[in-house]
């Protein structure tokens, strides 16, 4: 049995004040220059998200983990253009965010599937709405469209599936129709709200691998929001931690462990280190108990 291949540690024990990479729009897919969100009006103003700056490079994976309400789905609805920034600016693909055609791919923590549809033509939804996919929808969507969707279903161990309708499928099921519907119609950007959350240990864990496979032969760019650490260590290259609400990046860094990762690789001295690390910053943030990193 080959040994396991060795983990590369976060680069530093120190931890910084605030983000890394400086912004600069035109050499990133995403990125967010000093961006607020506030809800309501004095006297009951929420601020959900303190100046907050974000760099993400084509094709690559980041998390965001950090305390419930910190902002991380704030900054993922305004990536999505679901959302807009109270201050600052949301750029995508060079972009402000809704200025340039941008394929954006969507899977959260509940599937959502339309239960009188099956499998099959929830998956293929995208095909029919999003250009240049949807004016090719009609001529395509019982030969082309549909090879599509079942190679896609097979990848994801749920070939002879298509038929079935979301309640005959389990929920572990579901978020694996769920993970092809984000991808079916080739975005460029995909975005991932604790898609797995729900779902027991061991599915949870099968679809991280899943997860992984899909991103390394169609290298989307990748923003996941999780709260699960051990998650964020398998699939990411970096992985940013907010504080508590008004939500701000204090870490970001690159976690270069070698692909294809495997379940093995989480339980390494370096891998639970990594973990422990990024705990201790969220507890701190928290400002429950101090953190010694």
């Amino acid at each position: 049995m080959n040994a396991p291949a060795p983990i590369v540690p976060l680069a530093s024990d120190a931890i910084p004040a605030g983000p890394v990479v400086e912004p600069s729009h035109v050499d990133a897919y995403v990125e967010l220059e000093r961006a607020t969100v506030t809800y309501g009006r004095a006297p009951n103003l929420v601020h959900a998200l303190a100046e907050t700056s974000l760099r993400i490079a084509k094709g690559d994976f980041v998390a965001l983990v950090g305390p419930s309400g910190c902002g991380k789905s704030t900054i993922l609805k305004m990536v999505g253009g679901i959302l807009r920034a109270s201050t600052g600016f949301v750029y995508v693909a060079g972009r402000e965010v809704g200025a340039e055609p941008v394929r954006i791919g969507m899977a959260f923590q509940n599937p959502t599937m339309l239960p009188w549809l099956s499998i099959r033509d929830n998956v293929m939804m995208p095909l029919k709405i999003v250009p240049p996919f949807r004016g090719e929808y009609r001529a395509k969507r019982k030969t082309e469209f549909r090879d599509r969707v079942e190679a896609l279903l097979a990848q994801v161990g749920l070939a002879g599936f298509g038929d079935k309708h979301p309640w005959q499928l389990s929920g572990g099921m579901l978020q694996r129709a769920s993970l092809c519907r984000a991808l079916v119609h080739e975005p460029q950007l995909l975005l991932l709200d604790e898609p797995f959350g729900a779902l027991d240990q061991f599915t949870r864990e099968e679809l991280w691998a899943i997860m992984q496979q899909l991103w390394i032969t169609r290298r989307p760019t990748v923003l996941l929001v999780t709260h699960d650490l051990r998650e964020a260590g398998y699939l990411a290259n970096r992985i940013c931690v907010m504080s508590a609400r008004p939500g701000r990046i204090v870490d970001d860094r690159v976690f270069e462990a070698p692909r294809p990762r495997t379940l093995a690789m989480t339980y390494e001295p370096d891998f639970v280190a990594m973990t422990q690390r990024l705990r201790e910053l969220i507890v701190e943030s928290r400002g429950d108990v101090p953190a010694t990193v």
